[in-house]
């Protein structure tokens, strides 16, 4: 008996519980249109009162976001239909004169639905379109009184429409909002979603005891305004300059971060995958139909896939027997937006190159591993674990300080330091940097890479070699870029943030968002030794960084050249990282250019020259003010090209003046003359056209030069770089 009453109450606790989540299913997608049909089965009136979504505005105050007040036009058949013969012929009329409607449809609608109070016609009309009605009407009111008719059953429902003034400006740190303003999707507008958005407010009728129709208004509650430390104009900068990389040269990927080194405030952050925020589902030109269809059967497969793990895997010849057409080309569509609104400079990772060789020098005068003051021999290459791994130097650099060791990016000094750090303290220092860690920037979408990097009981003698000067391991842009700026500002590591401000509908400041010191990385005079070391790479001869140079600035900044996977010497990542004044920075811009489609070996000049153009305008315009009155850097003409090689300018040829800074992946340039090595003896002649890898498999080793695949990685034979080494 007791086992019968415990399973009735069982089976009545579980009927209730599905009437509850039925209930609430209906509460929450069912609601507006429950509140239609109540409206229009009643005779008084009950509106929704929409909130207005908070603006996005630039730290001068500029908006960059905001909502313009819409209206739906709303018809009430029942009304019109309650006198047909006086309010049908004028209201029609009306509707059509006014907005350009089709006659014969609004006349069949409104018979058709004549006990309908509530059709929601259009939506989204201007102002200008509901006051032209407005005008409209007061002009037929007394003509149409004396044929006893008038106009009836036609009224407005406000509604927001968010507005991007500037289209695609700044468009992966906005984001956009879904057109009831509700939700937010990528950028600011998805991260600060709760606190952009407001609470509907209502209008209710109702009839009193004497029947009269008495209104009770809950106003609605607007959202609060985000005050971004996006600067607008610097963006325009930085994507001028992108537009025009793309136009003249062209790549896979371009992505430019500017920040404030001494807070963390993210100045301006763009890719070459601009999109309208206005219109953010129009696909770009690349996404052809043909484009389409390949990326929409690629997903149908992983669809399938995730949907049928035990099954056999489709391929693309059968993909069709399992999906219609439709379907393929909306997976495709799909795939086209998150391609074109994910975020370069904080979800893709990359290997950073030489950029990376001042978190060595770094970690190692923090720990005493080297004073500074050390030399090290060069001779084009060095023997770490059974590998012959090349300098960035064919034909060697010969003997070279530290600080030279910078300036000409040379890997065999980077990987004698990390020897003299020893791997558990460079990785130590790996993750004081934050590589392999979201820096937590207040955006959506930040990758951490954890998987990609090694640590001191993954890595090998190879790998601390390879990662001492930025290859095989991967990280972001805004990693790279935050980790930068601690080491140049003194040590504090901050927080990357996009937003400075809340601010109420009023105006006032509700919530300020202050810079957050996260950790000291390094000493101030580790930052002065770095930043006295880059301002050479940029300035003084035989430095790889001349092509940044500013006309009367003190320019700082490291280049970065990455062979990427597999390692075919085909495909390149070049970089720069800079920042001025060198001895008090103010501003830091890094510039990442994955795969430029030029015919030559990729190498970092191409980054370098893209930073030059922002900072020559962004300079001025931040009221950062020249050191000294000299001549522009680069002169016009042919002259003004850019190097071919990097560390080849046009003031000092490597050949000619026995200089041997050459292309950071590999190749010198020769004209002939016979270059010479730092400690001045002659370059033997068979370094002149080296043939090795960038790093040689030991004798009878077959595959790429680098390791076949970054930790957790696939290479090009299937292997991740675990299995690699094993061999």
């Amino acid at each position: 008996m007791q086992e019968k009453l415990a399973i009735t109450v069982l089976v009545i606790t579980l009927a209730l519980f599905a009437l509850v989540m039925v209930l609430y299913n209906l509460m929450t997608s069912k609601k507006e249109d429950y509140n239609q049909i109540v409206l229009s089965q009643q005779e008084y009136d009950s509106r929704v009162i929409p909130f207005k979504r908070g603006d996005i505005l630039d730290r001068n105050g500029t908006y960059l976001a905001t909502s313009e007040k819409v209206y739906n036009l709303i018809l009430d058949p029942k009304q019109i239909m309650s006198d047909s013969e006086a309010y049908l012929e004028p209201t029609v009329t009306a509707l059509t004169e006014c907005f350009g409607y089709d006659r014969t449809e609004i006349m069949n609608l409104i018979q058709e639905k004549k006990d309908k109070q509530y059709i929601r016609y259009a939506k989204q009309l201007t102002y200008n379109d509901k006051e032209n009605y407005e005008k409209y009407k007061a002009g037929k009111t007394e003509e149409l009184k004396k044929e006893r008719q008038a106009i009836k059953g036609i009224w407005f429902e406000d509604e927001y429409k968010r507005v991007y003034p500037y289209n695609s400006l700044g468009c992966n740190m906005i984001g956009f909002a879904n057109g009831d303003g509700m939700a937010g999707t990528g950028g600011m507008e998805q991260y600060y979603n709760t606190t952009l958005m407001g609470t509907n407010g209502r209008e209710y009728g109702y009839l009193n005891d004497d029947s009269n129709l008495e209104r009770v208004i809950k106003p609605a509650t607007n959202g609060n305004t985000v005050v971004s430390t996006m600067d607008a104009n610097v963006q325009k900068i930085v994507e001028k300059y992108i537009n025009e990389w793309e136009q003249q040269t062209g790549s896979k990927r371009v992505g430019v971060l500017v920040m404030d080194p001494n807070n963390g405030e993210v100045l301006a952050m763009a890719n070459d995958k601009a999109f309208d925020l206005n219109n953010p589902r129009d696909l770009r030109p690349e996404y052809t139909d043909e484009v389409l269809r390949e990326l929409g059967i690629q997903e149908a497969i992983d669809d399938y896939k995730r949907k049928n793990k035990d099954a056999a895997p489709l391929t693309a010849e059968n993909v069709s027997g399992h999906y219609t057409n439709e379907e393929i080309m909306s997976f495709g569509t799909q795939v086209a937006w998150n391609q074109t609104w994910r975020n370069f400079c904080i979800s893709d990772g990359f290997e950073p190159g030489s950029t990376e060789k001042i978190f060595t020098v770094s970690a190692a005068l923090e720990e005493g591993a080297i004073t500074g003051n050390e030399t090290y021999e060069c001779n084009k290459f060095l023997e770490v674990g059974g590998h012959k791994i090349n300098c960035v130097s064919r034909y060697g650099h010969g003997l070279l300080t530290v600080e030279q060791g910078l300036m000409k990016s040379c890997n065999v000094v980077m990987m004698r330091i990390a020897q003299q750090i020893g791997k558990e303290k460079f990785y130590k220092y790996q993750q004081i940097f934050g590589f392999g860690s979201k820096t937590g920037i207040d955006l959506p979408g930040e990758a951490d890479n954890k998987t990609l990097i090694y640590t001191a009981d993954t890595a090998g003698p190879t790998d601390l070699a390879t990662n001492s000067f930025g290859q095989n391991f991967s990280t972001t842009m805004i990693q790279m870029a935050a980790a930068y700026c601690s080491v140049i500002n003194g040590g504090s590591y901050y927080e990357p943030h996009v937003v400075k401000q809340i601010l109420n509908e009023q105006g006032a400041v509700i919530k300020k968002v202050d810079p957050v010191l996260v950790r000291e990385t390094v000493s101030e005079s580790t930052t002065k030794f770095i930043n006295e070391a880059l301002f050479k790479t940029v300035n003084a001869e035989g430095g790889t960084g001349g092509a940044a140079k500013v006309a009367g600035y003190k320019i700082a900044g490291k280049t970065g050249t990455a062979e990427k996977i597999p390692r075919d010497k085909t495909n390149y990542v070049v970089s720069f990282l800079g920042y001025a004044p060198s001895d008090n920075p103010q501003v830091l811009v890094y510039v990442v250019v994955d795969e430029p489609h030029v015919e030559d070996q990729p190498h970092s000049t191409y980054a370098s020259g893209i930073f030059q153009k922002i900072m020559t305008e962004l300079l001025p315009y931040l009221n950062i003010f020249p050191d000294t009155d000299v001549e522009p850097t680069l002169p016009s003409g042919e002259e003004a090209k850019l190097p071919e090689q990097e560390g080849i300018t046009s003031e000092t040829q490597a050949a000619s003046e026995g200089e041997t800074a050459a292309e950071e992946s590999g190749t010198a340039e020769t004209t002939g003359a016979v270059p010479t090595m730092e400690n001045g003896q002659q370059v033997p002649e068979e370094y002149l056209n080296p043939s090795e890898e960038f790093i040689d498999r030991p004798e009878g080793g077959e595959g790429s030069n680098l390791p076949a695949a970054l930790p957790g990685q696939s290479g090009q034979d299937g292997q991740t770089a675990e299995e690699t080494k094993a061999q």
